[in-house]
């Protein structure tokens, strides 16, 4: 296994993070109550999927986050 043999910076660990950056969540629009969804999961609001339903809803459409 590859081991160090010298510190490295903390300018030069800093420029390798910063090429770390998260993505944000692909949202799809429910095609039964058109909330924002994540792909191929139940939608929170109405709790259908592929033109079933499958949970209660988990949140209103009126409720204030």
């Amino acid at each position: 296994m590859a081991v160090p043999k010298r510190k490295m910076s903390r300018s030069n660990t800093r420029a390798r993070r910063s090429q770390w950056k998260a993505t944000a969540t692909t949202l799809t629009t429910c095609p039964r109550c058109k909330a924002a969804t994540k792909p191929h999961t139940a939608c929170p609001a109405c709790g259908a999927y592929n033109g079933r339903q499958y949970a209660e809803a988990l949140r209103s459409e009126h409720e204030v986050h």
